[in-house]
């Protein structure tokens, strides 16, 4: 993992040339990576625990594994990575997000709730926006860090059983682990196979081409893709029937391996396109 860690940083820096634009949000995934690191090999094993009898049923049934909205799970481990990550906020903003930690720790503020909220989409209330500073709509950092707090516990369910989920032929357009719906993906392999990326868990799994991973349109006719700028290696995949889209990667010419976690912030102009055209 710390070779991995030390490619990933490497790659990074090499963005940050190439992509000026983006260089303050990938140093803020830079802290990120390295915070991860640390929580990853202090992270318990079973805080998502799996009944392996129940995955080959789960998996034919179109059921993650790990259900967020049930179970008594401990979250001491994500809420203190949580904490940390709001340290990488308030450096650059102080003041910001100091309050939300105090009444987070003080209990003031249900932990497991505002997972819930940000895991299943539901949109707060306008105050706690204002009290959040989400004065970026486009990237907003205290939505990103409550992902990533569980993201050190979701990859020893992939680790302990990613290999099985991957086997049993999972067709559905959500995460087989955690159910999450996927941002990003890539294309891969010479038969040119798209695998869709969970930014949660970090699993990738193989999906079809020619269907829409949220409502599962397979009409050719109401499914396009777009691309920006000439460079074929970065498109976004839309459906016309609900409007829905999805960026996708594919660098076999190139040879390259991507990092999705770095790709998914280095189109943010894709995401902002296909909001403007429309689609969400």
């Amino acid at each position: 993992m710390a070779k991995m860690l030390k490619d990933t940083l490497k790659t990074i820096e090499s963005y940050k040339t190439q992509n000026p634009h983006y260089e303050e949000l990938l140093a803020i995934l830079e802290e990120i990576l390295i915070l991860r690191e640390e929580y990853r090999r202090k992270m318990p094993e079973g805080i998502f625990p799996v009944d392996e009898r129940l995955i080959s049923s789960k998996m034919e049934g179109g059921l993650p594994l790990v259900d967020l909205s049930q179970g008594d799970y401990d979250l001491t481990q994500p809420q203190a990575y949580f904490l940390d990550l709001l340290h990488i906020a308030e450096k650059r903003a102080p003041g910001e997000t100091k309050e939300l930690a105090r009444k987070i720790t003080a209990g003031e503020e249900d932990f497991k709730e505002m997972l819930l909220s940000a895991f299943y989409g539901e949109q707060g209330e306008e105050e706690d926006e204002e009290e959040r500073g989400d004065e970026d709509e486009t990237f907003d950092l205290i939505d990103l860090f409550l992902e990533e707090c569980l993201r050190p516990a979701f990859e020893k369910v992939v680790a302990t059983h990613g290999d099985i989920v991957l086997k049993s032929k999972w067709t559905e357009g959500y995460c087989p682990i955690c159910g999450k719906e996927p941002k990003i993906g890539e294309i891969k392999e010479e038969e040119g196979e798209r695998f869709l990326f969970c930014n949660q868990c970090g699993i990738e799994w193989p999906y079809l081409r020619i269907k829409c991973p949220f409502c599962g349109n397979e009409e050719q006719q109401t499914l396009a893709y777009f691309t920006v700028e000439d460079d074929e290696r970065y498109r976004v995949d839309v459906c016309n029937e609900c409007k829905r889209y999805i960026k996708i990667v594919d660098f076999r010419e190139t040879k390259e391996e991507p990092n999705l976690d770095i790709e998914d912030i280095t189109t943010l102009h894709l995401d902002i396109l296909a909001t403007e055209e429309g689609y969400d």
